[in-house]
Order: structure tokens, then sequence, then C-alpha cells
């Protein structure tokens, strides 16, 4: 595992890496599933007028899983016949956006125009749709940044949360700020999050709990990269939602010492992808930690922000050639952070703006192919090739179907 992981990161994965086939797996189980219940609705003894709105929800969920592939895989299979057994053939790129777009505009006079946490509603519709316009480009070599802003524009009934912090609290459904998100409840049996338990350093549950003992063991994983931690300003609010420095023991005071009698003292600085010590980068902590939690957490996974809806408006403004339209948009995030906004708002800015409010958000790459940098060198990694835009088609998937043919630039085997 440890070997997909540098691969993703220095950008030389293989169709046979593992994280790729589970994120090709996850958005595939969930649109199977969605076709079964679907299947199931339509041979119910139900109404048209009641299955309008329930196919409209499923078919905007499963909307939101090709919006996944596509931006994942690009030319990916579009499967929505729960009972034809027939291995399918790729969709091209466009095919899939246009599945998307379509899917979700046919679905939202069908949904309800209300807030409802956790739910396919119109304004998730408009806010999946402004994210399929605002990588319009990326996609299909198409700009609509207008139609991103016409999208945004539609969404209504959300504020920022004067606290960035509680978008991430354990009890986040009470943000008046998100949008989309997946719902965890331990006490529900809805388990699965445990993005935050595979950061933190192993002795870490020593700067939550006394005793250690009630608070999950951490895998010692995932960090920033070198250079994400100085981005911020020291004055900036955003900047806690990573770990850094000295992690003290809340029972005796004092430096946790990690087994080999260093100080568990979380730097910047990595060494390397393959040879980091143990006390290198930074770590996860956006997410609230508390004792008592357990290795699978029960706050809410954030999809979708009302931050992002605020900054896709500020950036298609500025792409379009107006960034005095785009600073009521930035004044709401720079003001929220305690942070002042320059003279001049640019991309750069804007992309730095990104890099601070969604840090560890699962976001990154996408803006990153969208502003091209995705391609330029950076720590640990070289140039990136075109094609790596998109991930090859995992080869697992290739060998049971043959119909498939390969992404462009990946061998065939």
């Amino acid at each position: 595992m440890a070997d997909n992981i540098r691969m993703l990161k220095k950008h030389t994965w293989k169709p046979d890496n593992r994280l790729i086939l589970s994120a090709w797996r996850y958005n595939y189980t969930g649109i199977a599933k969605i076709n079964a219940i679907i299947y199931q609705v339509n041979k119910s003894s139900l109404t048209d007028a009641a299955k309008a709105p329930i196919f409209a929800e499923l078919k905007a969920l499963r909307a939101y899983y090709y919006y996944n592939l596509l931006d994942l895989f690009g030319n990916v299979p579009i499967v929505t016949n729960f009972e034809d057994t027939s291995l399918p053939s790729n969709s091209t790129r466009k095919q899939v956006y246009d599945f998307v777009e379509k899917e979700l505009t046919d679905a939202i006079p069908h949904l309800t125009g209300n807030v409802v946490y956790s739910k396919m509603t119109k304004n998730v519709a408009y806010s999946i749709l402004a994210r399929l316009y605002l990588n319009s480009e990326a996609f299909i070599g198409t700009a609509r940044w207008q139609d991103c802003i016409n999208m945004c524009q539609k969404i209504t009934g959300y504020t920022l949360t004067p606290d960035f912090f509680a978008n991430f609290a354990t009890e986040n459904q009470k943000s008046t700020e998100i949008i989309f998100a997946i719902p965890y409840d331990s006490k529900a049996g809805t388990v699965g999050n445990y993005m935050n338990s595979m950061s933190c350093h192993y002795l870490h549950k020593l700067t939550i709990s006394a005793s250690g003992n009630d608070y999950p063991w951490s895998a010692n994983g995932m960090c920033a990269q070198p250079g994400v931690y100085s981005a911020f300003a020291d004055t900036d609010k955003r900047k806690k939602c990573m770990v850094a420095g000295d992690q003290i023991s809340v029972a005796t005071g004092q430096v946790i010492l990690m087994d080999n009698g260093e100080p568990l003292t979380y730097t910047e600085e990595v060494t390397s992808v393959a040879d980091a010590k143990e006390n290198q980068g930074v770590r996860l902590g956006k997410y609230e930690m508390k004792a008592g939690e357990q290795w699978e957490r029960d706050h809410d996974f954030v999809l979708i922000r009302y931050a992002e809806i605020l900054m896709m408006q500020a950036e298609c403004y500025v792409r379009l050639g107006s960034p005095d339209l785009a600073k009521p948009f930035l004044q709401q995030i720079t003001a929220r952070a305690g942070e002042e906004m320059p003279a001049t708002i640019d991309l750069h800015f804007i992309d730095q703006e990104l890099l601070k409010e969604f840090t560890f958000e699962g976001r990154r790459r996408t803006d990153n192919i969208r502003f091209g940098t995705f391609f330029d060198s950076w720590w640990e990694k070289g140039p990136t090739e075109k094609y790596r835009a998109i991930f090859p088609i995992p080869s697992t998937v290739m060998t049971t179907n043959k119909n498939l043919v390969q992404n462009p630039g990946y061998p065939v085997n």
C-alpha cells in the first residue's frame, strides 16, 4: 500500500494501483445500488407522480457519482439499467459530461427547494452543476464560467458559519454552511469516517486523553507536503486546520517523547516520501478531536460547503475579466479567516485561497488541474504528463471487461 501512495504522490501511478481501483469501486458501487433501487421503485405500485421525486433524488445522486468518475477517469461506461447484464463499453468524457448535466437538470424540477441536511435537494444539484461548469474547460475544452455563476446564484438558504471550525465539529450537522455531507453516527450504525485516525502519530492520543485509553490509536499516515503550512499567515485562523510543533501530554504538561526518545514535534519539513521520520509533516487537525472518540469518527464528512459557492463565483468573475465583482464573495471568506484582501485580485490569489480554505477536503487535485499547476514540478514530483489529468481504468477492471478501452497514455495490460 505504501508504494501505491508514493506513486500517487509522485504522479507515477500505474493501472494496477489499488487506491485507484478503490476510487473506481466506490463510485460504481454507489451507482449499482442506485440502479437497483430505481428498478425496485419502478416495479412498485406507486403512482408516476409519487415515483417522480424519488427518481429525481436517486438520479441526481447517481449523477454525483458520475461527476466523480468524469473528474477522475474521464472515459467511463454509463450504466443505468439494472436488468442489463452485458459488459458495457466506454463512453467518451464528453458523453459522460453531457449525461451528468442532463440527469441533474432533469431532476431539479422534482427536487425539494428547502434546505434539508444531507439530502439531495435543488441546492445540492445546483452545486454539482456549478462544479461541472467550473471545470468544463478542463473536462471537455469548453469554458462555461458564466454558467457556473448562474448555478451558484440559484443556491439559497446558506451562510458562512462565523466559526470556520464549526463545519468540522463532531456535531457539524448544526452548521449553516454545509450543503452536502456524508452523515456518520456510530450509534446509528453508520461508520467509515476514519480520515482523522489516518493522520496523527501513534502517541498523539496523549495530547487528547491523560491515559490515552479513551482516544483511538492513529496510523501516523497522511500529512501536508512542505510549503502548505507556511502558505498560511500566522494570523490566518484557518492555519489551525493543521497540527504542528511540540505535542504536549495533557497528563504531564511536557512534550511527548516518541519510542526513540526524541520529542514528538511535527515539522513542516519532510525528508522524502520514502524516508520520512515519524514526526515529520504537519497533520490533519481540521476535524474536531476529543476524548471518547472511536477509530471511525462521528463527525459528518463535508462534501460541499457554501464557502465553495462563494469561491466559485469569485474565480469565474476573475476569469471573465471582472475582478471587482469577485471582491464581495472573497471578502466573506477572508474576513472570517481574519485576513485582509489584497488590492489586486488575480487567479494566483484565488488559487492560494482555495488551498487554505479547503485543505484536507479532497479537492486540491481538481483545482490544480484547472489552474494548470498539476503538471508543474513540485516537492518530490517532476513534471506531470498531460495524459495524467485522468487516471487509468484499473487493470483488474480491464481484465474482467474486454469491451473497455484503456485511457490514452497508459499501458493496455
